[in-house]
């Protein structure tokens, strides 16, 4: 394999039925584009290994796509009609840590030998649940596997309560990491589609034509990754909301 990847995917409360919707039928399209099926075809080997999980508090992990070798058009469109197959339900609080610790640990079983190792995460506001995502993320990096991130930062009316201005900034600092890690950040969700398909673009091929147009880690100022603990703390009150 050249590659195995595992793409957890957000579904905690504070997304609607319809971006729920819209980030399956995202994946869906963006798996079975020419654009990624020629950054598979034009691998070392041609082929890769790829699992869909969809994730939200600690302990919330749910299989939608097991563990898939996929080397053709025929098979990347499989895989887009499973994601789409069954409705998303989503579920309570938002765990980054306990997704990327589910993740490191689905590498170890899964019958595949890739070449590089790379989690594909996307969520719409920091960690607030489970182990600081600091921890999680060294012990990810530890085992050898890259971390890229897909930021959702659209606005709703749970923004304000869940959701931070910077949230692309964020992920750099705070869930991604490894060699060429890189973040995409999604603003509004008519690009969401188009985002994805870059992104895996970017994961699969050895040289993209999408390269400048992530944004890299870089030396910055200081960041609180426990943002996300604290909103939780100040507005645990809405606990019915998220």
């Amino acid at each position: 394999m050249d590659l195995e990847l595992f793409l957890a995917v957000d579904v905690s409360r504070s997304m609607s039925p319809a971006e729920l919707e819209i980030q399956r039928r995202g994946y869906a399209s963006a798996l079975s584009s020419p654009d990624v099926i020629d950054a598979i075809s034009g691998g070392l080997l041609g082929r890769i290994a790829l699992t869909y999980v969809e994730w939200a508090g600690d302990g919330s992990q749910q299989i939608i796509v097991p563990w898939t070798e996929v080397s053709t058009r025929d098979e990347a469109k499989a895989v887009a009609e499973q994601i789409t197959a069954i409705p998303t339900s989503s579920l309570r609080r938002t765990s980054i840590s306990g997704a990327l610790d589910y993740a490191a640990g689905a590498f170890e079983d899964n019958g595949y030998l890739g070449l590089r190792r790379v989690i594909d995460i996307s969520g719409d506001g920091p960690n607030n649940q489970g182990r600081p995502v600091l921890e999680a993320r060294e012990a990810t990096l530890a085992q050898g596997i890259v971390i890229n991130g897909l930021p959702l930062m659209t606005k709703d009316a749970l923004s304000a309560l869940w959701g931070i201005d910077d949230l692309d900034v964020y992920y750099q600092r705070c869930v991604i990491g490894g060699p060429g890690a890189f973040v995409i950040p999604v603003r509004d969700w008519a690009q969401f589609a188009d985002a994805v398909r870059r992104k895996l673009v970017q994961e699969i091929a050895t040289v993209s034509p999408f390269a400048e147009q992530v944004i890299k880690v870089q030396a910055a100022p200081p960041y609180d990754c426990m943002i996300g603990e604290k909103m939780w703390r100040k507005n645990r009150r809405y606990f019915e909301i998220p």
